[in-house]
């Protein structure tokens, strides 16, 4: 069973940096694995930040473009999240997802999408 773990959450003052991590585990050879980062602010809905897929290509939201990086160690199945800049407005619950894909993946019965439970960033002004 894929299982995601994220940390790196916390409070800080606008202007300050954060990083976030996430650990999978449970991967499988059988499956490729894109993995991403989201947020949720309160009464809010959940909104895309930033992805870094199987190959390594990365993409992310223009809302955080300049501020926010993704990168990934393969090596640990981890990826990152350097927040840097932060703002009142990135206040949220961040989440990171894993999309499971491919051939084999789907007979065996492993892909999907798997979410992990969050870390809560809070920025004060």
């Amino acid at each position: 069973q894929v299982q995601l773990v994220e940390s790196g959450g916390g409070s800080v003052q606008a202007g300050g940096s954060l990083r976030l991590s996430c650990a999978a585990s449970g991967f499988k050879a059988a499956c490729r694995y894109d993995m991403s980062w989201y947020r949720q602010a309160p009464g809010k809905e959940r909104e895309f930040i930033s992805m870094v897929d199987s190959r390594g290509a990365t993409r992310i939201a223009d809302s955080v473009t300049g501020r926010f990086t993704i990168s990934q160690d393969k090596a640990k199945n981890t990826i990152y999240l350097q927040m840097n800049s932060l703002k009142p407005e990135d206040t949220a619950m961040y989440y990171c997802k894993t999309s499971a894909s491919g051939g084999k993946c789907s007979l065996f019965g492993r892909a999907g999408d798997y979410w992990g439970k969050g870390t809560l960033v809070t920025i004060s002004s």
